[in-house]
């Protein structure tokens, strides 16, 4: 048995499965969902160094929110987890979503329907990997959340915000109801 080629192809397995799940078509991408749009030019509140950010961030927050990387599917922390609550950008603190908008979208990351506040997200296109998808970002750092589409809950929004969730922290609601 060839133990260095079932290991890469476990892991190319892994990738391909990874951008399946959120793969879109460019009839599928989000085009406009009201949120902040970003340019070249854009500029953030919190803007640190490289060498600062790999200072506060663990490796796997540090690939997924500076360097865009994507966590494996169904492997974060938050993928199903329901408490009441504010989920936050991990690398800045900023308040991004409700508990009460994340639903299962059945994708392996967490899944919103609705930002807390559409100023605190901006979205940018992505044509990387051969697709069209709008990626997520944090307005106040420029932390890559993730990606938004338009396949979300039809009764809501219409839209799916598939988050990683090293990029997320959670603010617990307390029992007399406040964060």
């Amino acid at each position: 048995m060839n133990l260095p080629f079932l290991k890469t192809f476990g892991l190319m397995l892994i990738i391909a499965s990874s951008l399946v799940a959120c793969k879109t078509n460019n009839t599928n991408a989000v085009s406009d969902t009201s949120t902040t749009k970003i340019d070249s030019m854009n500029t953030f509140e919190i803007a640190k160094t490289d060498e600062d950010w790999r200072k506060q961030l663990t490796p796997e927050q540090y690939a997924v929110l500076r360097q865009k990387g994507t966590e494996r599917p169904f492997t974060g922390k938050f993928e199903d987890h329901y408490e009441p609550g504010i989920y936050t950008c991990a690398a800045c603190g900023n308040e991004l979503f409700q508990s009460a908008t994340k639903f299962d979208a059945g994708c392996g990351w967490p899944s919103f329907y609705e930002a807390l506040d559409k100023t605190k997200i901006i979205e940018k296109l992505d044509k990387s990997h051969g697709m069209m998808r709008m990626e997520i970002m944090c307005a106040k750092c420029g932390g890559h959340l993730g990606h938004v589409f338009n396949d979300g809950p039809q009764d809501k929004t219409g839209l799916r915000y598939c988050v990683n969730s090293v990029s997320l922290d959670f603010k617990k609601k307390d029992s007399t109801g406040t964060k």
